[in-house]
């Protein structure tokens, strides 16, 4: 696959980028090692005075690398502003509170003596370089949710981003040297995946993180569990979005549409398939419908767009065999379904979509609809809803709409994923951790789960 920026809102080829060699791979490789054995001594202050100044650096560039992000996988450019500055705020909270994250811990009094000890604590210690694989739809925002508890932890990182955005992953290197890190704490691998087990397998690399499709997450961590080192997964889902009689209906309909077609659709955490009760329906479907209708559909450079091009031609042919799929099946679509006529000689482009009548046989009942097209689903009671939430592979996120506490309860309870978000759409903050069950992956990212997870948790024992 070629390392490429090819605007996906008109199909023109921008920059072009030659892959690493093997001798430039070996070279880095090196200088990560180089650069982690002086960098774990740090304190955290001055880790925590190197990611603010990282912070400030981007919140500056905001605007231009918000155009970059946009050009090069096709995200409304407003929307690309904002996942910088989450970058800002993320990076902010892990400098602030990394400290008192990994602080040692003390156990209590009488079991360090039980254990034969004068004294005893935990200590987080840093792992060393941590190989990351990173996906195109946020480009800054995957990386940075790594980097920042990574970075302020004492590990040094090496990004093999998506090779559909590789100003942005150049970009992420620059901004962190520009900030003062030492040579080696963070390294773009212009590479492409035939390269990745090579690198994972190296001695020097010792763990690994990876955001992205379940084909490759099986490889990876197939390739590190030979090597016994620690990997993180996150590989996407299909999300339930449940509606109940007590909902605030109007409310839950507006949020669904943007729940749906945030990132374009393009997002593991958006909501796919509504699954609304029976009483509520039609109320529900009207509303909806109508607001995917209404839904502004054209150059994600302009700031009234709301749902910008697929990210390439394969991702929105590949949306379309699952819809047609779905309608050749006796599904009934309720609007889009479609290239957009006044878009059809420019870009990969496809209509915000609603699909109504899905049935288990149905590939989209399924597979993950990375797009903007929803399943919508009628049952008959929390049950139902609860049953065909959770009649999926993956269990990312899910979201509840209701008004009463033995519903949410219960819901939060048999919900088969790793985050349950009621009367709201799902979304990520640094305080609290991200991630998911089932074959949406493994481990946590975000809050003290995620900076702990590329820690090595030792015991430190001392005899009387």
């Amino acid at each position: 696959m070629p390392i490429a920026t090819v605007n996906p809102a008109n199909g023109e080829t921008l920059k072009t980028y030659e892959a690493l060699s093997p001798e430039e791979i070996e070279r880095r490789l090196a200088l990560a090692a180089r650069a982690f054995d002086s960098y774990r001594t740090t304190t955290f202050f001055d880790r925590a005075r190197l990611l603010q100044r990282a912070a400030d650096l981007l919140e500056a560039d905001a605007p231009d690398i918000a155009r970059v992000m946009t050009t090069e996988m096709g995200k409304p450019v407003a929307a690309a502003r904002a996942e910088a500055l989450k970058c800002v705020k993320t990076m902010r909270w892990y400098a602030e509170h990394a400290a008192r994250l990994l602080a040692d811990e003390h156990p209590a009094e009488s079991d360090v003596k039980d254990s034969g000890a004068a004294r005893a604590h935990v200590r987080y210690r840093p792992l060393g370089p941590v190989l990351a694989v990173m996906p195109w739809n946020f480009p800054l925002w995957q990386v940075v949710r790594f980097a920042a508890p990574a970075l302020m932890a004492g590990n040094v990182g090496l990004l093999k981003h998506a090779s559909n955005v590789p100003q942005t992953a150049l970009y992420l290197e620059d901004l962190f040297r520009r900030a003062g890190y030492p040579e080696g704490c963070f390294q773009t691998l212009l590479i492409g995946s035939g390269a990745v087990e090579g690198i994972l397998r190296d001695e020097r690399v010792v763990a690994a993180t990876l955001t992205g499709s379940e084909p490759a997450g099986r490889s990876v961590a197939s390739i590190a569990g030979d090597e016994v080192k620690k990997t993180v997964l996150e590989l996407g889902g299909s999300d339930p979005y449940v509606v109940l009689p007590s909902a605030d209906v109007a409310k839950a309909a507006k949020t669904a549409v943007t729940a749906r077609v945030q990132n374009n659709g393009q997002s593991c955490i958006a909501a796919k398939r509504f699954i609304v009760h029976e009483s509520v329906f039609e109320e529900f479907r009207e509303a909806f419908v109508a607001g995917m209708r209404e839904l502004r559909v054209g150059d994600p450079l302009d700031e009234d767009t709301d749902v910008g091009p697929l990210s390439s031609e394969q991702g929105r042919s590949d949306l379309e065999e699952l819809v047609d799929d779905a309608v050749e099946s006796g599904a009934t679509v309720l609007c889009g379904g479609q290239r957009p006529k006044d878009l059809a000689d420019r870009g990969w482009f496809y209509e915000p979509t609603v699909i109504a009548d899905v049935t288990p046989e149905m590939r989209i009942h399924l597979e993950e609809t990375f797009g903007p097209v929803a399943t919508l689903y009628r049952v008959a009671d929390l049950d139902e809803a609860i049953a065909v939430a959770n009649d999926t592979p993956f269990g990312l996120s899910s979201n509840l709409w209701t008004g009463d506490e033995g519903e949410i309860e219960r819901f939060a309870r048999d919900s088969q994923a790793g985050g349950v978000f009621v009367n709201g759409m799902t979304a990520s903050h640094p305080a609290l951790p991200f991630g998911g069950a089932k074959r949406s992956g493994y481990g946590r990212e975000l809050s003290d789960h995620g900076i702990k997870e590329f820690c090595n948790i030792t015991t430190v024992w001392i005899g009387a």
